[in-house]
């Protein structure tokens, strides 16, 4: 969603019916029962549909099946992935159903242009993108590179990309993680109180434990950056040139920040070749590499779907299986079958 768009849009303004408005001004009220990610997205949404709108003598709230069917159509034709179209009309109907209207998308020729364009996109050869994975061998080729660093931002680093793989969090829940969240279990090893996560947002919290190494690499950085005497400041901060922990309590590192982490991880010990292009990206590790690698690791090993889906707090298993759909390639029943036959086969020949 990278349109240029026009000025915020105050979305009780919509309208000029009376009562979809204060409906409308009821939501945004209650806009902290969504994700930020979320709220970004349909407010990103509503200006490029209402641009659109605009541009094309329609109207955007209420909208009608035709006119959803069009948008859509549009935002095929300028060549946007079809899992962004199917975004858009979610958020379309969502904002629909929070103003006390009918989602266009219940019409039936919505619900046939959606399915034309995911086939359309498939037979087509668009595939989902994914991240470039970072692996357990990653980790520990980078370990070998950086434990001994004079360098903060190495140390840094280290724990960051230690922690991103250990917990599978997803960028912004590690960017949010204070020094207060860092206690300790019997044994000595680090356990983090995250609190809440994108799927997980409820008063017991969530807890992540570290292995003993991931532990060493975290109180090295913590004793490097002077943290441990400042409970409230963020566990991740900004490194000076000048090889000194700027400590903050105002703001999380940033999400660019952080795909510097990995981006200067993949000039250590990356291939000397970047990956091969994924719908325009993913030329090397990014935000979610940790994720998507630990996951496969852990599916390599055997771990179950579940255990995973838990570790990475996934709700639906469809979104895990595209992490590890070519590892989990060879683990089916009819390859079981055929390798277990086939010496029999061959005896008999």
């Amino acid at each position: 969603m990278t349109d240029s768009l026009p000025a915020p849009l105050p979305l009780h303004a919509l309208s000029a019916d009376a009562d979809i408005s204060a409906r409308l001004a009821e939501f945004v009220r209650d806009k902290d029962a969504f994700s930020p990610n979320t709220w970004r997205q349909l407010l990103s949404v509503m200006r490029i549909c209402f641009s659109w709108a605009q541009q094309n003598g329609r109207t955007f709230l209420p909208m009608s099946p035709d006119d959803l069917r069009d948008y859509l159509t549009h935002l095929q034709e300028i060549g946007r992935a079809s899992s962004t179209i199917s975004t858009h009309a979610s958020l379309i109907s969502m904002l629909h159903r929070n103003a006390g209207l009918v989602p266009p998308n219940t019409s039936p020729a919505v619900f046939r242009t959606m399915k034309k364009i995911n086939r359309v996109a498939v037979i087509a050869g668009e595939r989902t993108g994914q991240a470039v994975p970072f692996r357990l061998n990653d980790l520990m080729a980078l370990d070998r590179c950086w434990v001994n660093s004079t360098r903060l931002q190495d140390l840094r680093n280290l724990a960051f990309l230690h922690i991103a793989y250990g917990t599978l969090l997803r960028v912004s829940e590690l960017a949010r993680l204070r020094v207060r969240d860092v206690t300790r279990a019997e044994d000595g090893r680090i356990i983090l109180d995250v609190a809440w996560t994108k799927t997980i947002v409820q008063t017991g919290g969530l807890i992540k434990a570290l292995s003993a190494l991931s532990t060493r690499r975290l109180e090295a950085w913590i004793a490097a950056a002077g943290l441990a005497r400042e409970p409230d400041a963020f566990l991740f901060c900004r490194v000076h040139r000048c090889n000194k922990a700027l400590l903050t309590e105002e703001a999380p590192l940033s999400t660019p920040a952080i795909e510097a982490i990995f981006s200067h991880a993949w000039q250590t010990i990356g291939p000397a070749e970047p990956a091969r292009a994924n719908k325009s990206r993913y030329r090397g590790w990014s935000g979610h590499s940790a994720r998507v690698g630990a996951a496969q690791d852990m599916a390599k090993q055997g771990y179950a779907v579940a255990q995973i889906m838990q570790e990475g707090t996934w709700k639906k298993p469809e979104t895990l299986m595209r992490y590890i759909r070519n590892i989990d390639a060879h683990q089916g029943a009819m390859v079981d079958l055929m390798e277990r036959l086939r010496p029999d086969a061959e005896s008999n020949n």
